[in-house]
């Protein structure tokens, strides 16, 4: 996967994390939640992906 595949890949995953926890509902996971967005931004391929991106430009 190219490096913008990867950042919106990953961008993407966040929204539905945070798509998922906006929902109504009562709230009791806000670690879980915190933890999926830790696992999609904290991906090594993305934090080099990232790097890339922000070089080139």
């Amino acid at each position: 996967m190219h490096d913008k595949e990867l950042a919106l890949q990953a961008v993407s995953d966040a929204q539905r994390i945070l798509e998922e926890y906006l929902k109504p509902q009562p709230r009791n996971n806000e670690r879980a939640i915190l933890d999926q967005l830790v696992e999609v931004l904290e991906r090594p391929s993305l934090i080099v992906a990232v790097h890339r991106l922000q070089r080139d430009h």
